[in-house]
């Protein structure tokens, strides 16, 4: 039985991938300050090698559809968003972990998906993504990590 459907799990069967969902961990808090989440989620520490395997791994974070990234391991990159070359020299920590949360508190029109966004603002979801985000707050931050070493 369908509660609601949300316009994201078609957009990402639309563009090719789709993203599991995972719950939400207790501390699914954080203050947005100047378009930026300055405190790491519940205080985690971030590991670039894990954010690296979460970016380009089709199951989780699958940035490279629509991001170019200087991955050359990997066959291909999107162009749909910006490229992530340099993004480190461009935005700070914080600025990047508000944007992989939840962009549309930035782009209220974008169409990347908060991969840590809080579901209950989800609309029309379908019950096995009830009550989950897309990453869990380790995830967030280990991409923020990797983020964070291209400058």
């Amino acid at each position: 039985m369908m509660k609601q459907l949300n316009y994201l799990p078609g957009l990402m069967l639309l563009l090719g991938f789709a993203l599991p969902a995972v719950a939400v961990e207790p501390y699914y808090a954080w203050q947005v300050d100047e378009f930026a989440i300055n405190q790491p989620l519940g205080g985690l520490q971030g590991d670039p090698a894990r954010g690296k395997k979460v970016v380009i791994d089709k199951n989780r974070g699958n940035c490279l559809t629509c991001h170019a990234m200087p991955i050359p391991e990997e066959p291909f990159h999107g162009t749909i968003g910006p490229s992530l070359a340099g993004i480190a020299s461009r935005l700070n920590e914080g600025q990047l972990r508000l944007r992989i949360v939840d962009e549309k508190q930035i782009n209220p029109m974008t169409i990347m998906p908060g991969y840590y966004r809080d579901p209950k603002n989800f609309n029309l979801v379908l019950d096995e993504y009830s009550g989950k985000t897309f990453l869990t707050a380790q995830e967030v931050e280990d991409v923020v990590a990797y983020l964070m070493t291209l400058k």
